[in-house]
């Protein structure tokens, strides 16, 4: 008996390198893979260590090179790449430094709405009868509401906080991981390794948390990338309407608002925050569908 046991482990953990590997074949096996993680690796080095990464300080104004051009424009100036907005103040290390408020609002969004959503969904998916009505009606009354008037609501009642928008933009999204969960439980619950882990007398707790938790991640994980992308244009436009971080702190979508009065006369104010807001929902997107094609069973394809 001793001996199986002893043999299990490594044959178990070789299936497991084996299938990993595989998945990092079939996700970094194509151009578009690489180069969005690629950009997402530099957004997060901008928002991580943004002081050694800015060519100027983010919050120096000088009225002197007020609304200047991109120096690859004519009339710009050198050692501002991507001009300056109308303070004077260098419009990409504005940029740079707006990634930190982004990212870090959106993930820890993301958290908040995933530990809410999946502890509903497996509550819901586990228990079914009253406890899964109950939650599927809180659901449903939730996304009756358009996601952006509740938010922009609670938002200026309860005050623009940095605490504020990632406890309000995380609570918008906990409906739609609690749904996926949700169903991904109701498929897996009724398994034979469910009814076994019920056999050997482990409780509904452990069941959830060590055997139908795990085996539900990679939805979790997939829903989880398509969902940053989603918070991140939520905080954009929060902060274009000014119910985000409150300035001088850079934000991209505070960004677009201060040279939406411009436009016509320093289009590059508005138009390079508005080109990173967009680049890295694109990659986040594109890095979501891979992963779910990734991840799926039944691809045998590499």
């Amino acid at each position: 008996m001793a001996t199986a046991e002893t043999q299990s482990v490594p044959v178990t953990k070789k299936t497991s390198d084996s299938q990993f590997r595989l998945v990092l074949r079939r996700l970094f096996g194509k151009n578009v893979v690489i180069v969005s993680v690629a950009f997402l690796i530099l957004s997060l080095l901008c928002a991580v260590l943004p002081g050694l990464v800015a060519p100027h300080d983010p919050f120096e104004q000088d009225l002197l090179l007020r609304l200047k051009p991109p120096s690859f424009v004519e009339g710009g100036v050198s050692g501002y790449l991507l001009g300056t907005d109308h303070l004077g103040r260098d419009t990409l290390s504005r940029i740079i430094f707006g990634a930190r408020i982004t990212l870090v609002v959106s993930v820890l969004a993301v958290a908040v709405s995933m530990l809410v959503g999946v502890a509903a969904g497996l509550a819901a998916g586990f228990y079914g009868g009253r406890t899964d009505s109950v939650i599927q009606r809180l659901i449903d009354m939730q996304l009756a509401f358009p996601v952006i008037l509740l938010v922009i609501a609670v938002v200026a009642v309860v005050g623009p906080s940095l605490t504020n928008l990632i406890i309000i933009m995380g609570l918008s999204g906990w409906p739609r991981f609690a749904r996926i969960v949700r169903g991904a439980v109701l498929s897996v619950r009724g398994l034979e390794y469910v009814e076994a882990a019920r056999a050997i007398g482990a409780g509904q707790l452990r069941i959830m948390t060590h055997h139908i938790l795990p085996n539900i991640l990679s939805a979790i994980i997939v829903y989880a990338s398509f969902e940053l992308a989603r918070m991140i244009l939520l905080e954009a436009t929060l902060s274009f309407l000014g119910l985000g971080v409150q300035p001088p702190t850079p934000t991209w979508g505070g960004m677009i608002s201060d040279g939406k009065n411009y436009i016509s006369i320093s289009w590059w104010v508005s138009l390079f925050p508005g080109l990173a807001i967009g680049a890295i929902i694109l990659a986040f997107n594109i890095l979501g569908d891979e992963l779910r094609d990734a991840l799926d069973p039944q691809l045998t394809h590499e």
